[in-house]
């Protein structure tokens, strides 16, 4: 196999587990990766998980070195390159306030009706993330444990998902992680932010390689397999630390 020009990732139970820092071993792959190819993060977490969670964690180096990260909080809907001095938006793909306002509506009136509205949840429930409204079904500070006992074969999810779809029609309605349902514009999942980021770095698709954990078909990671991206299923961010650890042994310096 040719060596990939550049390397994607998944960021929740790929990189670190869902909602949670990136492990210092991660943090000196990613930056070791960005010594040598293009290294890319795209997940449906926001701006500020991608802040916390992934750039609060990398060590200290220096700005070429980050210039080669590139980070794409809500799927792709928004692009963060670092500038020299800190990461900048290149672009933000948000909704508008109506849709916005009809999509919350449409997820809570209809997670009520199916009686999947949690009494007491770990932290809100509905996000407006800008570029996307989410979901979490327990909260967004739901531990792991709670998260994959809630919904594991996605019925909860596909139920909910199909309810709300013919309510915003202009909209796209997906079951992102475990617990969540994701809204953003039409026509928008992974598949869209791996065509910008191929777009803005002019690096084709077949030359880039993607890990991510739900591969599987109907999983959030899917659409970047099906669009060609040559791609590994993991299952955790160890798995992916010691994948990193083979694959650097074959990639030159830059």
């Amino acid at each position: 196999m040719t060596p990939p020009r550049l390397v994607a990732f998944d960021l929740d139970d790929t990189l670190a587990p869902s909602k949670s820092t990136i492990d210092p071993r991660i943090a000196r792959l990613l930056l070791a990766l960005a010594e040598r190819v293009e290294v890319a993060i795209i997940s449906g977490g926001n701006e500020e998980q991608f802040r916390s969670q992934v750039i609060a964690q990398l060590p200290e180096t220096d700005a070429a070195t980050l210039a080669h990260l590139h980070l794409m909080p809500t799927c792709g809907t928004r692009y963060l390159r670092h500038d020299g001095s800190d990461f900048a938006l290149v672009y933000a793909r948000d909704l508008t306030p109506e849709q916005s306002s009809t999509a919350l509506h449409a997820l809570e009136t209809e997670a009520r009706r199916l009686g999947i509205w949690e009494a007491e949840p770990w932290g809100p429930i509905l996000e407006d993330r800008g570029s996307q409204i989410t979901f979490s079904a327990l909260g967004q500070r739901a531990p792991g444990e709670a998260k994959r006992a809630w919904d594991p074969d996605g019925a909860k999810r596909a139920a909910l998902r199909d309810a709300v779809a013919p309510l915003v029609p202009d909209l796209e309605v997906r079951s992102g992680g475990s617990t969540s349902i994701d809204i953003t514009r039409a026509g928008i999942d992974k598949a869209y932010g791996m065509t910008e980021l191929a777009e803005h770095t002019g690096i084709a698709l077949g030359d880039m390689l993607f890990y991510g954990d739900r591969l599987d078909e109907g999983g959030n990671d899917y659409p970047v397999k099906a669009l060609g991206v040559p791609s590994v299923a993991v299952e955790g961010w160890e798995q992916t630390a010691e994948l990193l650890d083979a694959l650097l042994e074959t990639l030159p310096p830059r």
